[in-house]
This record gives structure tokens, sequence and C-alpha cells, in this order.
């Protein structure tokens, strides 16, 4: 069932709007280009009083761009469309049914792909100006603030407590246990802090939903600092993403004139104040002290636990760390209530996780399901396998640091304590697709040499252990070493993995021997000498 919401099909026929993204992605493909046309078109042919809408991605990114025009019955999709599309697009469609053009693929939320998903937190992306705080509303927005605002702090972390609500970071910590804790801190200044420093490869739900529907982002930061107590709130946002930067800034000056944020919210005895501050470009700045330095304006190096940052955070102070997909969460669970949240997912994953497919993928994209879907459904059902059109050979969850997976474990279904029984992690959803011509060999140098560039240098089994790794996987790839010296190599880059796994200060350097401990277990022959693996120094 599809929970996204979409009202087009009562529009009536004088609200003609056509859609183009304003996404990172769709922006890489043409979409400017295409908008750019649209506008033209609609300047020549004033009598079609039509409008453009940038909105965000749906997150079929195999077809984008694309272009959706509304009609009594719903959008209409048109995709891929290059500038060149534009013009006869438009003028064969009429504006009230679904056109046959041969780029038209029938009403958006029609399509299997689209369809089948579970959208609670990504309702809106797509269907809504990003930034247009009363578009929002007519949305569902605000509804989990304006029912926040008549509760108690400790109504409001039960709420988000019976959700079953675990960080999407990666960590997969009860949120509401964390807001507790900050909640229980005696009163004094408190903050709330978002990390959308995203910087796992394959992933990007964070800039997504951020570039799609950024209020829904300030919607929930707005109802943390209602919950524990705080009045001040951070997005730390990776360098490397200009336009969410941009909007984020705009939907939070819109949500100010609009009494959202500032002094008395809503007109309430609350206050939430709310500013970017973008990342110094490093990925360990992704882990939640490091962080916290860096917001301090000091070196991104991580901090020793404990104290926690719900005790000790931000300034000394009690503050709580979520990521963008946590915080975008809890709107749905207040306007919703816990329990509706907590209907979706299995065990003690409860909620939906939205999906990155990335790497050598027919259908890349984002798409958000309930926790339990198996990974092998993922990738052929909504992914078509590789598209080179190859045999997938491997595929690696989690991001750099999660391991590599064998297609004999993917039956396993997305659920936290699955992964975990197999040695891998979930992370923050990001799925990387390989196909048969990769390298394993080459990926475990990879993972110890990601490490290695980008470690935060403050304890010694991460700082040098991923140096020592990228040696030791070369010794073992050599072939001018005999058999046992290859062996010997192997013994060593294990006893290696448990150094860093056992004694490193954060999961920077305790989570690199995965990738590398699996790509070893599942595909030894790739590292037998050949002349492919070796690597200029």
């Amino acid at each position: 069932m599809n929970h996204s919401l979409s009202d087009d099909s009562s529009l009536p026929i004088t609200s003609r709007k056509i859609f183009v993204s304003l996404d990172t992605t769709a922006r890489s493909r043409g979409s400017d280009k295409v908008a750019k046309q649209v506008e033209s078109v609609l300047n020549a042919q004033p009598e079609l009083a039509a409008t453009l809408v940038r909105n965000g991605s749906r997150g079929m990114f195999w077809l984008e761009p694309l272009l959706e025009i509304s009609t009594p019955k719903g959008r209409v999709a048109y995709g891929p469309v290059q500038a060149e599309d534009v013009n006869n697009i438009i003028n064969q469609h009429c504006f009230d049914d679904i056109s046959e053009h041969p780029l038209c693929l029938g009403l958006t939320e029609e399509l299997p792909w689209f369809k089948s998903q579970q959208r609670l937190t990504f309702a809106r992306v797509g269907i809504i100006d990003p930034i247009d705080v009363e578009d929002y509303i007519t949305h569902g927005g605000f509804v989990g603030l304006s029912n926040a605002l008549s509760k108690t702090s400790q109504q409001l972390v039960d709420e988000v407590k019976e959700s079953g609500l675990r960080g999407r970071g990666g960590a997969a910590f009860p949120t509401g246990i964390k807001w507790q804790t900050v909640l229980d801190e005696p009163e004094q200044q408190k903050y709330i802090v978002c990390n959308a420093d995203e910087g796992d490869s394959g992933t990007f739900a964070d800039r997504m939903l951020m570039e799609g529907d950024p209020l829904v982002l300030i919607e929930g930061m707005i109802i943390a600092g209602l919950s524990v107590g705080a009045d001040q709130g951070y997005i730390y946002l990776r360098s490397e993403y200009p336009q969410a930067h941009s909007i984020l800034n705009q939907a939070i000056d819109n949500a100010k004139t609009a009494g959202y944020l500032g002094d008395n919210i809503c007109g309430s005895e609350h206050s939430f104040h709310l500013e970017v501050r973008l990342g110094a470009g490093a990925y360990i700045c992704g882990e939640e002290t490091s962080l916290l330095e860096s917001l301090e304006g000091k070196r991104g190096l991580v901090r020793a636990k404990p104290p926690l940052p719900a005790i000790e955070g931000l300034f000394g102070q009690p503050t709580v760390v979520n990521n963008v997909i946590s915080l975008a969460s809890v709107p749905y669970i207040l306007s919703h209530g816990g329990e509706s949240y907590r209907d979706f997912g299995m065990g003690r994953s409860r909620g939906t996780l939205p999906i990155q497919l990335a790497g050598n993928i027919a259908q890349g994209g984002l798409v958000e399901l309930a926790f339990g879907i198996s990974l092998n459904e993922l990738l052929q059902q909504y992914g078509n396998g590789c598209k080179s059109k190859r045999a997938m050979r491997s595929v690696q969850v989690g991001g750099p640091l999660g391991a590599y997976l064998p297609e004999e474990q993917w039956d396993t279904a997305l659920d936290y304590e699955e992964f975990s029984s197999i040695g891998a992690v979930l992370g923050h959803g990001g799925i990387v697709a390989f196909d048969d011509t990769v390298d394993m060999a080459a990926q475990a140098r990879f993972a110890m040499e990601f490490c290695e560039v980008e470690s935060c240098g403050k304890c010694t089994p991460c700082r040098i252990g991923a140096v020592r790794g990228v040696e030791v996987i070369d010794k073992i790839t050599d072939e001018k070493n005999d058999p046992q010296q290859r062996q010997d190599s192997v013994d060593l880059l294990h006893d290696l993995c448990d150094t860093m796994e056992f004694g490193s200060l954060c999961a920077m350097g305790g989570m690199t021997p995965f990738p590398v401990r699996s790509a070893l277990k599942f595909f030894p022959d790739d590292f037998l000498p050949h002349p492919s693996t070796q690597k200029a120094q």
C-alpha cells in the first residue's frame, strides 16, 4: 500500500501544474534544461494557464528527468525527458487525460515500482513545492507539531518510544531512549543537532529529503526540542550538498515568517531557533562526537565515551544528536500515533526504511519500505538486476564500512538483528551492487585505504592499522611471494582486523574489518595473485 500524499485528482482544471524535479540527481541528468524549456513554452502559450513547480524527485532516478502534468485523475508522468521533447509533450497533453506520447508512463502513483512502497517519511517528496509552507500544510504538514504542542515533554518522549523508532543513521539506537536521557537532565540549555553529514557511499536519502521536503525535517526538530526542553537546533550539513543548503535556508526563513520557528512558535510559550552549519568535508564528522567538535569550531576528532552526548554534548550541554531520517520520521509519529508507525516492520525493527539502490544497478533510486523485505527482492524487483546486464556477484550494504554480501546471503530480510546475525550492517540503508567483473581483493584494499584517508587519527588502531592493512593486502596479492608467505599475511590481516575492531575509539576503525573479512571469507580466489590486483604505490 502506497502512503504517498497526492491530491492532484481533486484539483480544478484551472489549477494546471507541470512538475520538474530540482533534486541534485535529476539536475545532473538535465532537469534544469527541461524546466527552462517548460517555462519557455508556457510563456509563449499563455492560453495554457499552467504553472511550473520544481519539486523533489520521486526516487526513480533511471527515469529522470521526470516531467509530471496534473490532471483530474492524478499526475501523469513522462520520462526520461530531454529539453527537445518538452514542446511536443505539452502540446499533445490536454491536462485532463493520459497522453499517448511515447514517453508517457501513465499515472505516476500507479507505476508498479512506486505504488508498492510504503511512503511515510517520504510521503510528500516529489509531491509538493519543497519550500512552500502552505503546500506543506495542505499535504498534512505541521499536524504532528500541532498535536505536540498539546502534550507534555514526557508524553512526547513516550510516543516516540511507543513507535519503536531507532536511529536511521546506522547505529539503530532507540530514539526514545536517547530523548529520555536528555529530558531527564536538569533544566538547562539543551540542543537538538541534526546529523546531515551523509557520507556513506551509495547513500542519498538525507539529501533527497532535504531537497524535496525540508519542512518535515524542520518540524521533526521542533518536536524534538519540545520533547526534551531544547530551544536551539543545528543542522550539520555535508559541505558537498549546495542545493540542499540553499533549499534548507529558504525553508527555514519561510517557516520563521509563518511563525513555526523563533520565539513563541504558533502563538505558544515555546521557542525554537534553527540554523544550518556546513560540515568540514571529513567523513569522520558523520560520527556524532566528531561532529560536535566540528560544530564547536574545532578539528573533527572523536571524543571518548562516556560521557555520552545526551549528557555532555554540544558545548558541554545535554544534546540530542539524530540523523535526518530519524528526525523526519517524528512528524508522522505525532500526527498518526506511535502505534501506527509501529505497525510497520518486523521484530525490533519498526516503521519504514528509505532504501537507496546504487552501484551497478539497472533501476537506481530510493525506495521506502517497511522493514522485512529481503535483499534479493530489492535487487531484482526494484533494482531490476545489474545495469551492465551481467550477473550480480556482490552487494555492499551500509556504506564503505559494511560487509560485502555474496548471493547466498541475499535472502536476508532487511532487519537490524537479521543483518547482525550474518556479520553485516544495515546502516543508513545504502545498497551498492557489483557485477561479476568486480575484484573483491581490490574492494578489500579500498576499505583499508578509505580508513587510512578518512581516519581522524586520534587512536592508534585506526590511524596505523589502516596503513598496515593496505600493506598486508598488497603482500597477499603479490605474485612474488610464495604460498606460505601469502598465508602468513592472511593470518596477519585477521589479527590486524581484530585489533582494529576491538581497539578503535569509534566505528571508523572498528567497522573497517567488516568489508575486509567478508571479502576474504566469501571471495578467497580474488586474493590469489594476478596482475590486475597489483596497485601502483
